[in-house]
């Protein structure tokens, strides 16, 4: 099982979230290996539909037999049994759309890493002191580089995630970078319906991995 610190350095060095869900149980374990093949470590599947936890077991045990390296955590966790339903399934890590005191004091007891979505200083200051260390912000388009800038005196040691509306281009990940975040979420921009719906894995493949290099880049 890996500890808090474990999951953030795992995150910041990759510096790029991945995120989707999938119905199909199939589509779900392919579009895992086409992230894999592009040099994704740490992904998230999303508690987004009644198959998720069926597909996310599904998800750790093609993981444990073809990519033990891999961390797969799971997102849009909103409750404490939610939480524990999914660690017991084989998370690595749980991420949120809001924060969940519950949760994060499950979490924070246990050290496991939890990454509530955050939107306001009172709710990432809630977090913080509540022993949260890495926070999302979300929905990212809706505050923008702009409030990140704002905020990163406040939380000097809070890390910083945006999820929501982060494109794969240049522009978009060196502004938020610039902004002071230390990873980005990326989910439907990155893992699109179309390329789902197409099956084209190939191409999920291609665009994860030009992601990672040009996050290479902006950091160089």
């Amino acid at each position: 099982m890996y500890n808090t610190q474990q999951i953030i350095d795992a995150i910041t060095k990759q510096g790029m979230l991945p995120l989707y869900f999938n119905a199909d149980e199939q589509v779900s374990i392919e579009i895992l290996r086409a992230l894999y093949k592009a040099g994704v470590r740490v992904m998230e599947f999303t508690n987004r539909g009644e198959e998720a936890l069926y597909n996310f077991k599904k998800l750790i045990e093609v993981k444990n037999i073809e990519m033990p390296d891999a961390i797969i955590g799971i997102g849009t966790i909103k409750n404490l049994h939610q939480a524990k339903t999914y660690l017991d399934a084989g998370a690595a890590f749980l991420v949120s759309a809001g924060y969940e005191g519950d949760v994060a004091a499950y979490c924070t007891k246990h050290d496991i890493f939890y990454g509530p979505g955050c939107m306001t200083p009172t709710e990432i200051q809630a977090a913080e002191n509540a022993g949260v260390k890495f926070v999302k912000l979300f929905p990212g388009n809706m505050l923008g580089p702009e409030f990140m800038s704002s905020i990163k005196d406040i939380f000097p040691k809070m890390v910083f995630m945006p999820t929501g509306g982060v494109d794969t281009t240049k522009e978009s990940i060196e502004g938020w970078y610039k902004s002071g975040v230390s990873a980005v979420g990326m989910g439907s921009k990155l893992v699109s319906k179309k390329l789902m719906e197409a099956k084209d894995y190939a191409g999920i493949e291609k665009i994860a991995k030009e992601v990672l290099d040009l996050i290479k880049a902006i950091r160089n």
